[in-house]
């Protein structure tokens, strides 16, 4: 028994000192308000070149402070079969989507699946492109 509790100890000590390490991108020195920041024009032309159909999606947001945020919440929105593309800028606080389809975009949706990687939406709307 003292064996598999030291075991234990060890795997303890190990996990929490690998989740509170510095790990290259994943640094928490700025939050930045998506907000208080404009789209950048010349990414939102770049992104939607060559969308004819569909809408697109810009997402401000507040408290995504590094890389591995923004990866989170692609991973979560490439899942959905109605995203064509997505494009998160870190630096603007910004989260564009393009969405396949003409329908209604459920803001609920959207809001629910920034929030579920720690992020808050500030606002949500669709730009003319």
């Amino acid at each position: 028994m003292g064996h598999i509790f030291s075991i234990l100890i060890f795997t303890i000590l190990i996990i929490g000192e690998h989740a509170f390490a510095d790990h290259g991108n994943h640094v928490h020195e700025k939050k930045i308000d998506g907000a208080k920041l404009e789209i950048n024009q010349e990414k939102f032309a770049v992104f939607t070149e060559g969308l004819n159909e569909g809408q697109v999606v810009a997402v401000s947001v507040k408290g995504m402070i590094c890389d591995f945020c923004a990866r989170g919440i692609e991973k979560i929105f490439k899942r959905d079969p109605e995203v064509i593309k997505i494009d998160v800028d870190l630096d603007f606080g910004k989260v564009l989507i393009a969405y396949a389809t003409k329908e209604a975009i459920d803001n609920k949706d959207i809001r629910k699946k920034i929030r579920k990687n720690g992020i808050d939406v500030v606002r949500i709307e669709i730009p003319e492109f």
